[in-house]
């Protein structure tokens, strides 16, 4: 139990001490700290401290008493205990009225009894609790240790946390995904995984405290409950998981949060903190084998589906689902590198921890899902073979990319990532072949759409196809020299007479519907068709000549110099 205002009462130097207001307070007071403070008070006096004063400074002038008990009481002291008998001889009325009507405990004291003797009954008294509660919360952390060297498990470590400091705890990891589960109902889980999902938990708002014991806490309201946020294994400013406390509805954080129980979350957060590192070094070698198998996988490196199928086993994966490959591509991480100003990190250190915050938010799509999912980063791209248990593998891939930018909005919103999703291909062979339909896709949604876009494989058959024929012996020549006029002439004068071409055989050769669509006047419209026709030397009413433009345009758009792609 901590020491109170009633404890404190009860000194013998304190016999001739009278209790001037808030009398029936005086045993839920708690008392942490005891100071001498004069005017001003400013931020000199914390929360559940005695304050002691003769008011040297206010002079007798009541606005100025006032206001000297009104910041001692606006700091959340335990009481204010007056020494009268030399400045103030009665405690007016004024400040009776004001301490009672705030509920506030104003103590008066003779001018005989020395400030230094109160101080010292209660700092020995706050030492002895202190000595105590820290034995007590060292045999926790000696405990905790045990455990870690004994190997129990985080449900073990768990439930022995939550008898010590009295209420249910949630492990989760810097993602907010729960690390222990069994002492959870699938209701509660279920809800949990919506609070991380709208970016609730974790949470960023801190307690308004100058105490370093509780600093480290975060408090968060969901739904009427209040629970208390720790980070765990903190490097840099960047938590590796957390420690969640579900408050009593009966109790607030002010009453919960004792000195003991702040002590005993702090050992439990380090306890935890070596739990993860030993499972993360654990983690870390799996990744680093389920990566390398994945890359193996895409590139069609095994020899049999037996050789693949008894690899994939060992590292906990299921070859018979039915996978369809994403490419993902991050196309701003080194500019956001740079515009943060890491100069604490290389960007090879920062990338690596960006890119793992990303994979940490696929698998939790998947898991969220309920697919399992395949994945490595190579080449500054993104490689993942996602289960499609229906044959909609459109619908499949476009809800699980959905889900993955939602969670990555709340987490990085200034990353910037392009998609390709290939097609679903049977048997062995296919993973390669969705792979390289992935990477495809993503090539050409990144020319034709842009950064940040997705692109679907099978809505790729005419770009595919204006590829290849750009390829063709021959056809690279017919299409420059075709699109090359309107491309310097558009440098040059800037009147986008490709554009101009777009629109109106978009429109099917309509000039009023062209002109309405480029903002343009009819006769202006009319001047750039005749310019298109006098460079190219090709007549916009000859289909064949129509048709000779446009795909050269569609396939210079494309980039004629890439290489063959095979449909």
């Amino acid at each position: 139990m901590g020491l109170t205002v009633a404890d404190v009462l009860k000194y013998e130097i304190m016999k001739k001490a009278r209790v001037i207001t808030g009398k029936e307070l005086a045993d839920e007071r708690f008392v942490q700290w005891i100071s001498v403070i004069e005017m001003p008070v400013e931020n000199f006096v914390r929360k559940n401290e005695v304050v002691l004063t003769t008011a040297i400074g206010c002079s007798n002038d009541i606005e100025t008493i006032k206001t000297f008990v009104q910041d001692i009481i606006d700091s959340e002291a335990s009481a204010l205990m007056i020494a009268t008998g030399r400045y103030i001889f009665d405690i007016p009325n004024e400040i009776i009225e004001l301490a009672e009507k705030h509920q506030f405990m104003i103590i008066e004291i003779p001018w005989e009894i020395r400030f230094a003797n109160i101080i010292e009954e209660v700092i020995n008294d706050l030492n002895l609790i202190q000595n105590k509660e820290r034995e007590k919360s060292e045999k926790v952390q000696q405990e905790l240790l045990t455990f870690i060297l004994q190997d129990k498990d985080l449900k073990h470590i768990s439930k022995y946390i939550q008898r010590q400091i009295g209420c249910s705890i949630i492990i989760t990891d810097r993602s907010g995904n729960l690390q222990e589960k069994a002492c959870h109902s699938q209701a509660f889980i279920k809800k949990w995984k919506n609070y991380v999902l709208d970016g609730i938990l974790p949470s960023s708002k801190s307690l308004l405290t100058h105490d370093p014991i509780f600093q480290k806490f975060q408090i968060v309201e969901i739904e009427e409950q209040t629970v208390l946020q720790l980070p765990v294994l903190q490097v840099s400013g960047d938590p590796k998981g957390y420690l969640f406390v579900i408050l009593p509805s009966d109790s607030s954080v002010d009453e919960y949060l004792t000195p003991y129980r702040a002590n005993v979350l702090e050992h439990s957060a380090t306890t935890i903190a070596l739990w993860l590192s030993r499972k993360n070094a654990v983690e870390e070698t799996k990744m680093r084998l389920r990566s390398d198998f994945v890359l193996e996988l895409s590139r069609g490196e095994f020899i049999s589906y037996d050789q693949a199928n008894s690899r994939a086993k060992l590292l906990g994966y299921n070859l018979k689902l039915p996978y369809v490959c994403i490419v993902g591509y991050p196309e701003n991480l080194k500019r956001l590198f740079q515009k943060q100003k890491q100069d604490d990190h290389s960007y090879e250190n920062w990338l690596e921890s960006m890119i793992q915050y990303i994979e940490e938010e696929i698998f939790y799509a998947a898991q969220s899902l309920k697919r399992e999912v395949m994945m490595t980063y190579h080449e500054d791209k993104l490689l993942i073979f996602l289960e499609i248990p229906c044959k909609n593998e459109k619908e499949n891939a476009t809800n699980f990319l959905d889900l993955v930018e939602r969670r990555l909005r709340n987490l990085l919103p200034e990353v910037v990532i392009s998609w390709g999703i290939g097609k679903y291909r049977e048997g062995f062979e296919g993973f390669a072949e969705s792979c390289q339909n992935a990477n495809i896709a993503l090539n050409i949604g990144r020319r034709k759409k842009g950064t940040g876009q997705r692109m679907l494989y099978e809505n790729t058959r005419v770009d595919r196809l204006l590829l290849n024929l750009a390829q063709m012996n021959g056809m690279k020549e017919v299409i420059m020299s075709t699109i090359e006029p309107l491309v310097q002439y558009d440098e040059q004068r800037n009147m986008d007479l490709i554009g101009t071409f777009t629109e109106y055989n978009k429109y099917h050769g309509n000039v009023s519907q062209t002109a309405r669509a480029l903002n343009l006047h009819r006769q202006s419209l009319l001047y750039r068709l005749r310019k298109i026709e006098s460079l190219t030397g090709l007549s916009l009413i000859d289909p064949d000549d129509l048709f000779l433009l446009d795909i050269s345009i569609k396939t210079w758009k494309m980039g004629v110099a890439e290489p063959a792609v095979t449909q």
